[in-house]
């Protein structure tokens, strides 16, 4: 039997993993986008016709575990994360130049649900844009067991390089899942994964990192 999808909205932001049957298993999170008045293309899945050149986007997360333990998952300097150890949050690969037909896909292990605290996922322009202006974009998230769960990027309107995607926290034993659909602009000398933990109370300390190579 096929599940009916679960569209997130300002009216209706959250859903309960476990509530909609999700609550074990595999969650992976995908990102389909489309540049305004051009053909549809696809970050991390889908078609990618008439790409546009040297747009390099990232899908990240920051994650904070029960323990107290906090960190980030994305491409730079190989934090790929891992999915049976801590942070059970595991990104397949980085797709610099969106050629992958699978794109990045990031994968979290929903069977340690009592070991996550809270879980931010965002998409960043590591290069080619400054910003998402001009970017139609849906997130989903697809549970090994439930109904996929999307949301609508909002129009970008600012000089923002950093999108917020979904906030994910355990209520009371339960992952719920928040629509953030929120664009983040950086302060001056400030690092862009710097600006999304400021803006969400991470408190982590950070430093300059190697470029991709």
């Amino acid at each position: 039997m096929r599940l009916t999808k679960v569209t997130l909205t300002k009216q209706a932001p959250t859903v309960s993993l476990a509530k909609q049957g999700g609550g074990s298993g595999a969650l992976r999170v995908n990102l389909n986008w489309t540049m305004r008045s051009m053909a549809k293309r696809g970050l991390f899945g889908k078609s990618r016709a008439a790409q546009l050149p040297d747009l390099d986007l990232d899908l990240c997360c920051l994650w904070e575990l029960s323990n107290g333990r906090k960190g980030i998952v994305h491409p730079i300097e190989n934090n790929f994360g891992a999915l049976h150890q801590p942070p059970y949050i595991l990104l397949d690969g980085d797709d610099r130049t969106g050629a992958s037909e699978s794109g990045e896909n990031l994968t979290i292990n929903l069977d340690h649900t009592a070991d996550f605290r809270r879980i931010l996922i965002y998409a960043s322009i590591y290069d080619g844009a400054e910003s998402f202006a001009g970017l139609d974009a849906v997130a989903t998230l697809y549970p090994q067991h439930g109904a996929p769960i999307e949301m609508r990027l909002d129009e970008c309107t600012v000089q923002s390089r950093a999108a917020a995607l979904f906030l994910i926290e355990n209520v009371n034993g339960e992952l719920v899942v928040r629509r953030e659909s929120r664009f983040i602009v950086q302060a001056p000398n400030q690092f862009r994964n710097q600006a999304v933990d400021l803006a969400y109370g991470w408190g982590m300390e950070w430093v300059v990192a190697k470029p991709k190579q």
